[in-house]
């Protein structure tokens, strides 16, 4: 494989090399030239769960410390992830000067825990902010890596009373939990497999713009967003941006992305053109799903550092644009053992087929059961303004599984016995020149919120700024309560039927009809869709602050607490965080969206108002008006729509300043969340109709942001 090269804005050439993949993470092959044998197995038992000594960990450590050094880092971190979404951490030189001496400062008791600040950090009521002392531990299936100078220690993060404060806990907890009720289920398939792992690749979109726009947009700096602006009259209507072109300037910044992924070890495969007009999408092959979400969350960081470098601004927002496209990351999760099976393949012989039967019922019956828990892990006030948007699914939970499947589940639930079912089919397209095509057993549909595409489901619909850990622990969490069942109704059976082929078949077929509702093959984008879910008993609810309600819920604590993944106190404190967090965005937004109107919109509204008055008291126009007496001028006509649009903003601010005033005096965020939901949001896109009329009033050399159509069409 020869390397490939690029000069970006910088000047600066990259270089894309196969032996600098991963170099600059602490992987199994770098271990074996710093660590001994000893430390080298102790660490594979370790991962597997054995506690390991502290002077094995001073040896790690030592090793760590060499290996990082002479990459050039000077300090090291736990790189966690807090419940902000984002990623934290805290830096620590690698020595210390002690009576002058400089001392190694970096040992195995600080590689396996430290202790940062923990009072500031979202807990949800779990410690007080006067309550500082905060754990991080290392995670050891996550390896380490250098981010510019720094060694980065992936860490899970926990309150001092032991409380997950963070989304790793519970997501190790949750694929530990698999992994112990699916081996239950592989053990009716196959012998000798040891440990069943969920597997995860993630479709990150996001938007590229020039950065002088960006600065000058105070709504999209402060929240990511524009709370304001007029359609362009070219959006993506001519649907020619999708897997167009790359321009230059992008692909330069798509090779320096790479390359960067590259030697931090995160397998990047795919880039493309998205739909929308300066938006796009990158995506790495399949890993494991800890160390997925490890490098989803590092990619968003990498993506807006490499556009800073090119002059450009990354948006991660869920809808940073109304009218086009809002973005979001698909989650493509299956399951996998260590023999090397993907359990959501679709099988060669009569046994895999019965292996993929089990395993697809087994996660519609998860779905089934626990569509408003997925449903409450990707709302968010982002994500609230992309779902129904074109390419995003809708805000209610459905499976779709494509005719070949669908045909195949149907014939299962009338007579149970195994349909047969191939992976891919020919498909010839009637010219001998061109090879024939291999038809998989399903279609795509992007109208699906989660859909199997083909050894894996597809999890649609989570944000594009969206840590990918909350829907993946409810996905785990779902599928190991549906696992347990499903090898309990077979054990039970094994004496009524009179094989176990027949036994896993007639559970098979239960499990397929139970959960029935939650298939849906049809356009999700129809409206009729809706009023057929409600009717199928399926949840139709886009009240944010309603929805995450099921977090309180019997069923959602049952989950999680039998399976030890979260306590019914960490769960309460998850709700309080997404409650508070929803209050607080909008409430950015709100005064984000104020101040544009005050210091930009009506000061360049009154401006033309007062040339337009000029205008009309001239002795010229004032003849003009009385010469076609009764119609209006049209100057007249503008300038009473732009008083029309002027009035109406500022009623809309002093509502918005009275309301939110009112909203802080209720006594729980819960009633707060409810009044923002009711009523901020219909406000705020009221006193948007009113400025974005206003912007299409005004000469563009006197509106004083840039309009859309310069800021998604500039960057070529």
């Amino acid at each position: 494989m020869k390397s490939s090269t690029v000069t970006p804005v910088n000047g600066a050439t990259v270089r894309l090399k196969p032996e600098q993949f991963g170099e600059l993470v602490f992987h199994r092959e770098v271990m074996r030239h710093y660590l001994s044998e000893t430390a080298l197995e102790a660490v594979s038992r370790w991962e597997h769960g054995e506690p390991i000594s502290p002077e094995l960990a001073d040896e790690i450590a030592n090793a760590l410390r060499q290996w990082a050094s002479e990459k050039g880092a000077t300090h090291y971190t736990h790189w966690f992830h807090p419940l902000t979404g984002l990623t934290a951490e805290k830096h620590e030189n690698f020595f210390e000067v002690h009576r002058g001496k400089v001392l190694s400062g970096f040992n195995g008791s600080e590689l396996l825990q430290q202790e940062p600040d923990a009072s500031s950090f979202p807990s949800g009521g779990l410690r007080s902010t006067f309550e500082a002392r905060g754990y991080t531990a290392w995670d050891p299936t996550s390896p380490p890596f250098i981010y510019g100078k720094t060694l980065c220690i992936p860490s899970a993060y926990v309150s001092y009373d032991g409380h997950a404060l963070d989304y790793k806990t519970p997501l190790l907890r949750s694929i530990e939990a698999l992994n112990q009720t699916a081996k239950k289920v592989v053990s009716l398939f196959y012998k000798g497999v040891e440990r069943v792992f969920p597997t995860l690749g993630v479709e990150q979109e996001f938007f590229l713009i020039e950065r002088e726009a960006f600065q000058r947009r105070l709504d999209l700096r402060l929240t990511g967003r524009t709370l304001i602006g007029a359609p362009s009259p070219r959006g993506q209507q001519m649907e020619d941006h999708y897997f167009g072109s790359i321009p230059e300037r992008i692909l330069a910044f798509f090779e320096e992305l790479e390359a960067e992924a590259w030697r931090l070890g995160i397998p990047l495969k795919t880039r493309h053109n998205e739909v929308a007009p300066s938006q796009y999408e990158c995506a790495p092959i399949f890993e494991e799903l800890n160390v997925a979400i490890d490098h989803n969350q590092l990619l968003m960081d990498l993506l807006r550092r490499t556009a800073r470098r090119h002059g450009l601004e990354c948006l991660l927002h869920e809808k940073p644009f109304a009218g086009i496209n809002g973005s979001g990351k698909h989650n493509n999760w299956s399951l996998s053992t260590d023999t090397g099976i993907n359990l959501l393949s679709v099988g060669k012989n009569p046994r895999e087929n019965l292996r993929f039967f089990s395993i697809l019922s087994i996660v519609l019956m998860a779905v089934y059961k626990h569509a408003d828990l997925l449903r409450a892990t990707i709302a968010t006030p982002g994500n609230e303004h992309r779902l129904g948007g074109n390419e995003a699914p809708p805000a209610i939970l459905s499976v779709f599984l494509g005719k070949a499947v669908t045909q195949a589940v149907e014939a299962l639930e009338k007579v149970p016995e195994l349909p047969r079912l191939t992976d891919k089919t020919p498909l010839s397209l009637l010219v001998p020149r061109l090879p024939s095509l291999l038809r998989d057993n399903t279609d795509r549909n992007r109208t699906a919120p989660f859909a199997f595409t083909g050894s894996k489901f597809e999890f649609r619909a989570v944000g594009a700024s969206a840590h990918c850990a909350p829907a993946m622990i409810a996905l785990n969490a779902a599928v190991a309560e549906a696992m347990d069942r499903f090898a309990e109704e077979v054990q039970l059976r094994r004496s009524q039927s009179p094989s176990r082929e027949m036994a896993i078949l007639s559970v098979i077929r239960d499990f397929l009809i139970e959960s029935r509702p939650i298939r849906f093959d049809g356009n999700n984008y129809d409206p009729a869709w809706r009023e057929e879910a409600e009717q199928r008993g399926l949840s139709v609810s886009f009240h944010v602050p309603q929805v995450l309600k099921v977090y309180l819920s019997p069923a959602t604590q049952k989950l999680f607490g039998e399976r030890q993944i979260l306590s019914e106190t960490e769960l309460h404190a998850r709700y309080e965080v997404r409650i508070e967090r929803y209050v607080k965005a909008y409430g950015i937004e709100l005064h984000t969206l104020l101040d544009l109107l005050r210091s930009a919109v009506l000061p360049a509204a009154f401006e033309y108002q007062k040339e337009l008055t000029a205008l009309l008291t001239t002795e010229p126009m004032q003849a003009l008006a009385t010469s076609i007496a009764p119609e209006k001028l049209p100057q007249q006509a503008l300038f009473e729509k732009l008083q029309f649009h002027i009035e109406g903003i500022w009623k809309g601010i002093q509502r918005a300043e009275s309301l939110w005033q009112y909203i802080l005096s209720l006594s729980t965020p819960e009633e707060q969340a409810n009044h923002v939901y009711e009523e901020v949001r219909p406000l705020m896109e009221e006193m948007r109709r009113h400025a974005d009329a206003i912007e299409g009033l005004l000469p563009s050399e006197k509106y004083p942001l840039p309009r859309y159509a310069d800021i998604l069409f500039s960057v070529r």
